[in-house]
């Protein structure tokens, strides 16, 4: 038994380093559901290792309590809302049920700049968020997570301190970047003003796209005109 225990062991570690090292959500998925089992595993063996030599039927018995936290099928969490304070970035993840869930079944894993959230047998099903690319470092120490009811908190502690996040992640800052028009002061002025215009044709009703299409028309005749008075 002990030596069965032993190679548990040492293979939870070997899967937390690959968790660790892992940036593609689907390998991270997939790590981290190993890592819960290789942890209930470990937990069965400690268990009939303290009770002694059990009949074989009671052996079965903490496999049998054991077995509803890792069926069913994981549901993806997408549905967040986030703020912050000078310390701390808060996610609010809602989950009917939650706060009834046994504390060991709702396990947090954070990173540098990113953490993932584990919740296991809430009605039957597991339930997963990962967030990757944390627009700045969090401290992994200072970190934590707070149930509430129907809620997990995400603290996610800031390792710069009254440093504000415009985004929660990196991906999220780039995109709302590529959205916005882009200005050159070194260039002619004209060119950002072009941009702006185009913006606003490209997110106008039709009133407004004619009314920017005619203003355009107007202003190429009086450049015409001009150009040939000269």
């Amino acid at each position: 038994m002990a030596s069965a225990l032993e190679e548990l062991q040492k293979d939870l570690e070997e899967v937390k380093v690959l968790l660790e090292k892992a940036t593609r959500k689907r390998v991270r998925d997939a790590l981290t559901a190993e890592k819960s089992k290789i942890e209930t595993e470990i937990k069965n063996k400690m268990q009939q290792k303290s009770q002694g030599k059990a009949d074989p039927l009671d052996n079965e018995k903490p496999a049998a309590v054991v077995a509803p936290m890792t069926m069913g099928y994981t549901v993806k969490i997408s549905n967040y809302g986030w703020d912050q304070s000078d310390k701390f970035v808060k996610i609010y993840i809602t989950l009917t049920g939650v706060h009834q869930v046994p504390a060991e079944n709702i396990q947090v894993h954070f990173t540098e700049r990113s953490f993932d959230l584990l919740v296991k047998n809430l009605n039957g099903k597991n339930y997963s968020m990962i967030v990757n690319n944390l627009l700045k470092p969090i401290s992994v120490e200072g970190s934590s997570k707070k149930v509430k009811t129907d809620t997990v908190l995400i603290l996610c502690r800031k390792k710069a301190e009254n440093m504000r996040w415009d985004y929660l992640t990196q991906v999220e800052k780039e995109c709302k970047e590529k959205e916005k028009p882009s200005y050159d002061t070194e260039t002619d002025p004209s060119e950002g003003l072009m941009n702006v215009l185009k913006k606003i044709y490209e997110d106008g009703d039709d009133d407004m796209k004619r009314t920017i299409n005619k203003a355009w028309v107007e202003s190429r005749e009086k450049q015409a005109k001009g150009d040939t008075e000269f």
